[in-house]
């Protein structure tokens, strides 16, 4: 079901889905009381919601079906800072994952879409559970490192996933790089979200930033692989301009890579929640190097694929609740 107040955007969105033949748009609603009683008498499966409506906007709509009918919602949200800023709060909330909302005339966003949308909406109807609360990780009243660093990947319910580690991080914690598949007007949003969430500084990765202690860096998204470059006593980060790795730009196989390359041994590899494979063979080669491996289980992922695979390939020496992850990267990075 399609949740607009625009009726372009409602057309746009219903031909972009119908392309699909797993799926069927059952109805579009133009507003939050509309959308809530065709909820009751349809009983989609996925529900696309935009975020600035009448009446009552996305976000407390959203709020309101997460708390009373818990159901998977993909968030279509405009590419400005305002848009970006909601959608961070969206996913936080529980949305499984979001989509730009595309600008420019209608022939050109039906050319560049090329099923983009439709597949999100498929992986979103296969999400593994509804949100619940979770305990918050108390971090460490002292924290004092081992000279290990962490490289961090995920997509889709990943926003959850992260702020609940870090949440568990101290100031003091291991420099740490992640890279969550996500558009890239929507990133610098996530960091600020990211930084609030815990005791660790978390900022946007920029090209020769240095790997510090109490420091955690989100890749960029857009046209940049991040790597962790340097030598393992003097490690900093890459932005390098390359074409897209197992669909993805940046991959987190290439994070893992070099983190196995750069780092060896005293690195930590974790992979989160997310569709698709990005990042289990990269996760493989870290192991190899003899760094430690961590993969969330699948209990506790949104959409149990990349640590899937990275389970089924064996790179991944445990598998954890997400609720655990913090404090097992701290005590492999603790000295």
């Amino acid at each position: 079901m399609i949740v607009d107040d625009s009726p372009t955007m409602r057309a746009l969105i219903s031909t972009l889905l119908s392309r699909d033949p797993d799926i069927e748009v059952i109805g579009t609603a133009h507003n939050a009381p509309m959308a809530r009683q065709m909820i009751k008498e349809l009983d989609p499966d996925v529900i696309t919601l935009d975020i600035e409506m009448p009446h009552m906007n996305g976000l407390d709509f959203l709020e309101k079906i997460m708390k009373l009918r818990p159901m998977p919602v993909v968030m279509v949200s405009t590419l400005t800072h305002k848009g970006a800023e909601a959608t961070v709060r969206a996913l936080e909330l529980g949305a499984v994952d979001c989509y730009g909302k595309p600008s420019g005339g209608m022939r050109e966003i039906l050319c560049t879409d090329d099923g983009a949308l439709a597949e999100i909406v498929k992986q979103a109807s296969r999400r593994r559970r509804p949100p619940v609360a979770v305990a918050r990780p108390r971090p460490p009243e002292e924290f004092i490192g081992n000279g290990r660093m962490v490289a961090i990947g995920s997509s889709t319910g990943g926003v959850e996933a992260l702020i609940q580690l870090l949440q568990g991080y101290p100031a003091t914690c291991p420099p740490t790089v992640i890279v969550q598949h996500m558009p890239a007007a929507f990133t610098p949003a996530l960091a600020a979200r990211l930084n609030g969430s815990g005791l660790a500084t978390v900022t946007e990765a920029d090209d020769g930033m240095p790997l510090r202690t109490g420091h955690v860096y989100l890749a960029p998204g857009g046209e940049r692989h991040a790597l962790i470059a340097g030598s393992a006593d003097n490690a900093y980060v890459r932005l390098v301009e390359a074409p897209p790795v197992s669909g993805h730009r940046p991959s987190v196989n290439v994070l893992f890579r070099s983190a196995a390359q750069t780092l060896g041994e005293r690195a930590v590899g974790v992979i989160l929640t997310g569709m698709g494979a990005d990042g289990a063979q990269g996760l493989l080669e870290m192991k190899e190097a003899g760094a430690s491996t961590l993969a969330q289980d699948e209990a506790s992922c949104v959409v149990y694929g990349m640590p899937k695979v990275a389970a089924e390939i064996g790179a991944a020496d445990e598998i954890l609740s997400i609720d655990r992850m913090s404090q097992r990267i701290l005590k492999l990075c603790s000295a």
